[in-house]
């Protein structure tokens, strides 16, 4: 099963990178109200059920993919075509 996580940093926690584009956007005249940068895993998971697959996809971010206390993150997961 492929699972694709996005990791940004929660609101209230300093992004200098997404502070540089966010300004750098404005000084091209783009109107921005916030830019916030995170990082996206796209990942294989050998699982055959989806629950079990966002458990253990859970399970990675808590413990190496995302810092729970600085960073949130979001799950997709995209069941293989028969």
């Amino acid at each position: 099963m492929r699972a694709t996580v996005l990791v940004r940093p929660k609101h209230g926690i300093l992004d200098p990178q997404g502070q540089a584009v966010e300004s750098s956007l404005r000084q091209l005249g783009f109107a921005v109200d916030e830019a916030r940068i995170g990082r996206v895993v796209d990942l294989e998971v050998a699982a055959t059920d989806a629950a079990a697959a966002r458990a253990e996809v859970e399970r990675m971010c808590e413990q190496l993919l995302a810092n729970p206390l600085i960073e949130s993150y979001e799950i997709e997961l995209v069941e293989p075509q028969p």
